[in-house]
């Protein structure tokens, strides 16, 4: 082989090994960018609190025991009220921190004292069954700040939620796991908890 025989062959390898690592570079972007709309478009089981009736469903009708939907506190609209609707049940006649005068039937919410007459209430999320007992008292006698919501760190992400099969009100949906959780009363920019 003369000096010109090496070059074109040296030439024809580097065009082809050119168009294999072309062909191998767009191959590894596309599957790059499938990946990462795999990966995007992840959805997680939502409650809509604005369309939740707490029927008591969500306690009951879960996969798991307790339920993975747990009471979640807005504290942004909280009045930190001394007689708080979610926590008391109704013609509680003192205002104590008593069993019998909870509502909450596993003794769930804890009550603070910050100063008079003001209370900080907390969520036990490994007491709430998800029943909506507190939920409904804080909607019927107070802003509505306790609300219902699917905690991500407990639920299973089944294919077809059971509760939202059983959920009277279709207050149950898909959402892009980026989407922030959804609260009565706030706008998808306040959406922070």
């Amino acid at each position: 082989m003369n000096k010109s025989e090496k070059r074109k062959i040296n030439r024809r390898d580097f065009v082809n090994s050119t168009l294999r690592l072309s062909f191998g570079i767009a191959i590894g972007s596309i599957g790059g960018i499938l990946l990462s709309n795999t990966i995007k478009s992840k959805t997680v089981w939502q409650l809509d609190p604005a369309k939740c009736v707490q029927c008591g469903r969500c306690a009951t009708s879960c996969v798991l025991s307790p339920s993975a939907v747990k009471c979640i506190h807005v504290y942004d609209m909280c009045g930190y009220c001394d007689l708080c609707g979610g926590y008391f049940k109704p013609e509680t006649k003192d205002l104590t921190t008593a069993a019998e005068n909870q509502l909450c039937p596993t003794n769930a919410i804890s009550r603070t004292f910050i100063e008079d007459p003001f209370f900080e209430y907390h969520i036990i999320e490994e007491l709430c069954i998800g029943c909506g007992k507190c939920v409904e008292g804080c909607g019927a006698f107070g802003n509505g700040s306790l609300q219902l919501q699917v905690s991500h760190n407990i639920c299973v992400d089944c294919n077809q939620c059971s509760i939202a099969r059983d959920c009277p009100a279709d207050a149950f949906s898909r959402m892009a796991i980026e989407e922030p959780y959804t609260f009565k009363g706030f706008s998808s920019d306040d959406d922070e908890v």
